[in-house]
C-alpha cells in the first residue's frame, strides 16, 4: 500500500521544486475536488502540497484598471469583497451562488479554474471576462487556458498565482443547477464592454467553450431578439444521466437570452 506524504510550502519555488521531484504530486487548495476524489479512489496522489501559507496566492486588489484575485482566495471571501461587489459586482453574484456555504468557506478560485470541472461555474465567468490567468511563469489568456474537459494549459510543475479581470465589463451568469450537487446543467456568463459582448458556457460536458455566433449577433444589437433565430448545435454537447445533449443546448439558449434581459434591465 502506497503512502501519502505531506508539505506545506513556504515558497512558490519549494512547491514547484516538489512537483518535479514526485511525478504524481498534486497541490492542495480548498480540497473540495481532490479530497472527494481521493475518497473515491480517483486520485492516489504520492504527496500533498499545501498552498495555503503563500502570501504570493493571496489578496484582493484593484491593479489599475484591472481586479487582481489570488489563486487561494475562496468563493465565499470574493462574494464578500465589498471591492469586488463596487467594481465587479457580477463576478461577487457568480462567487456567492456557488455550492453550499461549506464549500464556498473552503474552495478556492485557483482550484476550480485548474481543475477546470466541465460543469463549475468559475471557468464560466472567467472566460466571458476575458481574464488572463497567471501563473509563476507566465500569463495566459482565458482562451488558451482552458482546453477542454478537466484540461487546462497548465505544465505539470506550474503553479497557478491568481487572475487579473478587466473591470469594464459587466457580467451576468445563469446556470440552471443539478439539484444535489449545484454544479451548472447547464450555464452561461454574458459579459458586455464597450468593445463587445462575450458569452461562455459551462455544463455542456465538454468543458467550457465560447459562443461566437450569439457574440456576434448582441455585439451588432444587445437584444434578446437578436438570439431568436440562433440555436446551439447538440453536437457540442454531452447525454448523461441528468440531460441530455439536446436539453443542454436548449438550456444554452434561454439562459442566454435571460442574461441579456438581466443586463438591460438591473442596475450595473
Amino acid at each position: 500500500m502506497s503512502t501519502l506524504d505531506f508539505r506545506r510550502a513556504s515558497r512558490v519555488a519549494d512547491a514547484v521544486a516538489w512537483l518535479r521531484e514526485e511525478p504524481d504530486a498534486k497541490l492542495l487548495a480548498g480540497g473540495q475536488t481532490l479530497l472527494a476524489a481521493m475518497r473515491l479512489r480517483l486520485a492516489a496522489p504520492s504527496l500533498l502540497i499545501d498552498l495555503q501559507a503563500l502570501p504570493e496566492l493571496q489578496g484582493l486588489r484593484e491593479d489599475g484598471a484591472q481586479l487582481w484575485v489570488g489563486a487561494m482566495c475562496t468563493h465565499a471571501s470574493i462574494a464578500a469583497s465589498p471591492l469586488v461587489r463596487q467594481r465587479l459586482p457580477g463576478l461577487a453574484r457568480l462567487a456567492a451562488g456557488i455550492a453550499d456555504q461549506q464549500v464556498r468557506n473552503r474552495g478556492t478560485l485557483g482550484g476550480s479554474i485548474a481543475n477546470a470541472d466541465p460543469a463549475a461555474c468559475w471557468p464560466a465567468g472567467v472566460l466571458a471576462l476575458g481574464a488572463t490567468v497567471v501563473t509563476d511563469r507566465r500569463s495566459l489568456s482565458a482562451d488558451d487556458f482552458f482546453q477542454g474537459m478537466f484540461s487546462t494549459a497548465l505544465e505539470p510543475d506550474e503553479v497557478l498565482l491568481g487572475l487579473r479581470f478587466p473591470m469594464a465589463p459587466r457580467l451576468h451568469y445563469l446556470k440552471f443547477e443539478q439539484p444535489a450537487s449545484r454544479f451548472a446543467l447547464t450555464g452561461v456568463a454574458v459579459a458586455r464592454a464597450a468593445d463587445g459582448v462575450r458569452v461562455a458556457i459551462t455544463g455542456l460536458g465538454h468543458g467550457v467553450c465560447r459562443w461566437t455566433e450569439a457574440e456576434a449577433a448582441l455585439s451588432a444589437r444587445f437584444d434578446p431578439a437578436v438570439l431568436g433565430a440562433l440555436t446551439l448545435s447538440p453536437e457540442r454537447a454531452g447525454t448523461d444521466l441528468h440531460a441530455s445533449a439536446a436539453y443542454r443546448a436548449h438550456l444554452a439558449g434561454v439562459l442566454t437570452r435571460r442574461a441579456v434581459l438581466q443586463h438591460l434591465t438591473s442596475t450595473p
